[in-house]
């Protein structure tokens, strides 16, 4: 009898087990929604019209510094005294960082008095020489001597000359990376010094529009934190490779406001004169779906959405202009994206 209850037991939890978890799937699958494809999708649409594209175009991009590099030394060395902080105005050649050179300078002093025992070494077998009071060969050991000397000084010289570090160029210290006491070292960052008396404004921009800008031509460029200050630079760059989203780097040469008010780093547009092309079909850039290499747009077509391939070949701001893929009063749906596909039932709000 026991042998039976051991078989019959399991057997009737395990049916159980699985009783309940079939009512269990079977409850979830009613209270997911299910999404009934036959249901009209509202949406909102709007009809195509040509209008004029006459617009001014601009582009977004970014302040960058003319020249910028952080400074290292080029000798190890106890960092003895910093004469400058981050933001200090510098000039080209204008002391930053001291290392010590105590050391050196006693190796320097040690170095001159060999000197001048071997000039006195010189003067004296050249005497001697001249007389055949002794041989040539000592007048020459001294005179090597002497030039070795000479060479080892102004390697001393030269070392103490780097214990000095000083400003490559023009600019400002955006970056103080050590402290006095601490221990400098070739490679080792010490100073970051920026240049923004010269700026370099680059933007990305589509190949659709590369053909706007043209080398050594002037554009005006405003940054966003001063949109009254007007700044005039020219192309200095137009990029030959495009990036992967497919946009080519432009570049412009800005002379910066005497108080250098433009900063590194800061946002701003490039803005071009206005084109005149006409009547063009303009559509919202929300409406497009795709990628950029492959745009799309749906259109309302016998109550149902149909998504057709577009050719867009210019974006300015928030519109776009297509080329190819359109004509005046097709219905273009707007919004409402959200469920929709390629012949999905739509209800127009």
């Amino acid at each position: 009898m026991k042998k039976v209850l051991y078989i019959v037991i399991p057997v009737m939890l395990f049916a159980i087990v699985v009783i309940r978890l079939m009512n269990n799937k079977e409850t979830a699958r009613q209270q997911v929604y299910q999404y009934n494809k036959e249901e009209a999708v509202n949406v909102n649409a709007d009809t195509l019209l040509m209008a004029d594209i006459d617009a001014d175009y601009s582009f977004s991009g970014t302040f960058e510094p003319n020249k910028e590099t952080k400074l290292s030394a080029e000798i190890q060395g106890k960092i003895n005294c910093i004469l400058v902080d981050a933001g200090s105005n510098v000039k080209n050649g204008q002391p930053l960082l001291q290392l010590d050179n105590s050391l050196l300078k006693l190796q320097l002093q040690s170095v001159e008095v060999q000197i001048e025992g071997l000039e006195a070494d010189v003067k004296r077998y050249t005497i001697l020489t001249n007389a055949d009071a002794v041989q040539g060969a000592l007048l020459e050991k001294a005179e090597l001597g002497l030039k070795s000397a000479k060479v080892q000084r102004s390697s001393l010289l030269e070392q103490i000359n780097k214990t000095t570090i000083t400003a490559p160029f023009e600019g400002v210290v955006t970056a103080k990376l050590t402290e006095v006491g601490a221990f400098a070292a070739p490679g080792v960052p010490l100073l970051q010094i920026t240049d923004i008396a010269q700026l370099k404004f680059t933007v990305t921009v589509p190949e659709t529009d590369l053909n706007l800008f043209n080398a050594n031509i002037s554009y005006n460029v405003v940054a966003d934190a001063f949109p009254a200050i007007v700044l005039s630079g020219k192309a200095t760059l137009i990029g030959s490779r495009a990036n992967v989203a497919g946009s080519f780097p432009v570049q412009i040469a800005i002379q910066n406001t005497p108080d250098l008010t433009i900063k590194a780093g800061m946002f701003g547009k490039v803005l071009l004169a206005e084109r005149k092309g006409g009547k063009r079909m303009i559509i919202p850039a929300s409406a497009i779906v795709g990628s950029s290499v492959h745009p799309q747009l749906y259109l309302v077509e016998n109550g149902k959405a149909a998504l057709k391939d577009i050719t867009v070949s210019t974006r300015a701001k928030n519109k776009a202009v297509v080329s190819a893929g359109l004509k005046e009063g097709d219905v273009m749906i707007t919004g409402g994206f959200i469920n929709l596909f390629n012949g999905a039932n739509v209800t127009v709000k």
